[in-house]
C-alpha cells in the first residue's frame, strides 16, 4: 500500500497538535503555567505547520476526490463539510485562545480554553478519519491542481 507522504506527515502534525493541548490541558490543572503556555504554543505550531503543509499541497497539486464506493460519497462529502467547519471553528477559537492567554485576559480564556480544546480534538479526530478515508480505506480519487484547474493546463 503506497501511502502519500504530504498528507501523512500534516495529519501527523493535527495529530500532534491535539496530543499537545491534551498535556497543556492536563499542565494548567497541576498548576504549572509556564510549562503549560510552552505546550499550547507548540501545539499552535503545530497546528499552524498542518495548515502550511495542507495549503501547499492544495495550491500546488490540488485536492483528492473521493475514492470508494459511490454510495458512500454523499456520506463522505457531508462529513467532510462537518470537519472542515470543525476545523475553521477550532482555528478561528485558537487564535482568539492564544491572544487571550498571552495578554493575560484570563477570564476569557478560561472560559473559552476547554471550549476550544474540545472542538480541536474532534478536529484531529475527523481530520484522522478523512485522511483514513482518502488514503487507507480507499485509493484516493483523481487528484487536480488548483493552477490547472483555474489555467487549464
Amino acid at each position: 500500500m503506497d501511502v502519500p507522504l504530504l498528507p501523512t506527515i500534516s495529519t501527523f502534525f493535527i495529530v500532534l497538535s491535539a496530543v499537545l493541548v491534551a498535556i497543556g490541558w492536563y499542565l494548567i490543572r497541576k498548576k504549572k503555567i509556564e510549562a503549560h503556555k510552552k505546550t499550547m504554543l507548540a501545539a499552535a505550531v503545530s497546528a499552524l505547520l498542518f495548515f502550511i503543509i495542507y495549503l501547499s499541497r492544495t495550491v500546488f497539486v490540488g485536492n483528492t476526490a473521493f475514492g470508494g464506493p459511490e454510495h458512500l460519497k454523499v456520506y463522505y462529502t457531508i462529513f467532510l463539510i462537518f470537519h472542515i467547519f470543525l476545523a475553521t471553528t477550532g482555528a478561528v477559537f485558537g487564535i482568539v485562545t492564544i491572544y487571550t492567554g498571552l495578554k493575560q485576559n484570563l477570564v476569557r480564556h478560561r472560559k473559552i480554553g476547554p471550549v476550544t480544546s474540545v472542538i480541536w480534538f474532534f478536529t484531529a479526530i475527523t481530520g484522522v478519519a478523512v485522511y483514513l478515508l482518502l488514503y487507507i480505506f480507499y485509493k484516493g480519487g483523481e487528484t487536480t491542481s488548483v493552477f490547472k484547474a483555474i489555467l487549464g493546463l
